[in-house]
């Protein structure tokens, strides 16, 4: 089994160059208070279709003879890499089937369909999507455009290190999320080659640590599950052609878990103004957890690998990191049921600062004198110590509160 070298990485560069973009390496000034040295955003999500997949597609679809652009290719993909691949397959005029797991996020499937890709759905997981387009690789003839355990498309995910290399000539470190190891295998291969004594860390969900858990036995290992708020590394297993790349190159892996990926995409969006995909938030979770040997002196490099996440999904984030800030709290507060006790209620509130999002009454459900009622406020806030502030202030005019939702 061949492996990708620098060289094909170099001349994957010449072939994509003219067509990916070449992102921006930012600094994130925002967040330097909760890191260890200076911190470089590489933003793939600036790519065309949204992540770094559009670099490893476009390289492997030059490739094809026209005899096998007229057959066609499939390809099996949980978003990012299906997007990549109907959009660059449209613009060669090579027909396009997609095999996507059925819950697959919906902004992935529109922006797949959009760009002119033939997708449908098969079973819960990637890997039986995978199992799915070999068999339409078999029987139609097409030409399977593997989302990570191909050369060509390692080859071309290593143009980040090359960028990486030239545009930060101090760099010490970078952090690289790991799904089916794709990204990482040819960002290692380009940096290493070039300048050994760069360290490269991979960040798994805990979800769904193929990686780590094949290190961890010497040997490729399949899991039972892999559901996880980082859809784009959400892998069984990690690839043949990628496991032996990480092991040699690769320095330490580590995982996050769901609630330090949601704090790091809501972190980056408020701080650095930057939209990242749970895949794309994962090394800046293994940052703030201390996960990762990160001192003073080194200058490091994230990759943000893709912005692709639902707005929904986006909005119940926000709501949490804001329960988690002590932003947005939902207090239980129990008033004499008479006229003229709301106004009140809402005026103490006011006066405190804080503002009134929602709120409802409960009489039959509530534990409570039937004489009274209970109001379920939901207020924006300045955070915890505000909230104590307010809680103390309604306790004093004589109203019983409790938090309905933790946020001290």
């Amino acid at each position: 089994m061949t492996m990708p070298t620098l060289a094909d990485i170099q001349l994957a560069r010449q072939q994509i160059g003219g067509v990916v973009v070449r992102t921006p390496l930012v600094p994130a000034l925002a967040l330097r208070d909760r890191v260890s040295g200076p911190l470089f955003l590489k933003l793939e999500n600036l790519q065309r279709t949204g992540s770094f997949k559009d670099r490893g597609a476009l390289n492997r679809l030059l490739a094809l003879t026209p005899e096998e652009r007229a057959r066609g290719v499939v390809t099996a993909s949980a978003g990012n890499h299906a997007q990549a691949v109907a959009y660059h397959g449209a613009r060669l005029g090579i027909p396009v089937q997609v095999v996507m797991p059925e819950h697959t996020p919906l902004i992935k499937i529109a922006n797949t369909r959009r760009f002119g890709a033939d997708v449908h759905f098969h079973g819960a997981t990637l890997d039986e999507a995978i199992t799915e387009a070999r068999r339409i690789e078999r029987e139609e003839s097409r030409i399977l455009v593997h989302a990570f355990d191909d050369e060509r498309v390692i080859a071309g995910q290593g143009t980040i290190g090359l960028e990486l290399l030239e545009q930060l000539p101090d760099l010490t470190t970078v952090i690289v999320p790991i799904g089916g190891g794709g990204l990482i295998s040819g960002i290692a291969i380009a940096i290493k080659e070039q300048r050994p004594s760069v360290r490269i860390f991979g960040v798994e969900a805990a979800a769904a640590p193929s990686a780590l858990a094949s290190r961890r036995a010497g040997h490729i290992v399949k899991l039972e599950s892999a559901d996880t708020l980082a859809d784009g590394i959400a892998v069984k297993r990690v690839g043949e052609r990628t496991f032996p790349i990480i092991e040699h190159y690769v320095d330490d892996i580590v995982s996050v878990e769901e609630d330090e990926i949601a704090a790091a995409i809501h972190l980056l969006l408020e701080h650095e103004k930057v939209l990242a995909e749970g895949a794309g938030a994962v090394s800046l979770a293994a940052l703030i957890a201390g996960k990762l040997p990160i001192t003073a002196n080194d200058v490091t490099a994230m990759v943000l690998s893709g912005g692709n996440i639902d707005i929904n999904m986006v909005e119940r984030i926000i709501a949490r990191g804001l329960v988690s800030d002590g932003r947005l709290a939902m207090l239980a507060v129990t008033v004499p049921d008479r006229p003229g006790s709301l106004a009140r209620l809402t005026a103490l509130v006011a006066a405190a600062g804080a503002n009134v999002l929602q709120l409802s009454h409960g009489r039959a459900f509530a534990d409570i004198s039937v004489r009274d009622v209970e109001i379920v406020m939901q207020l924006e806030t300045r955070g915890p110590d505000h909230v104590r502030q307010i809680i103390a202030e309604l306790e004093r005019h004589g109203f019983g509160v409790r938090v309905e939702m933790r946020t001290l």
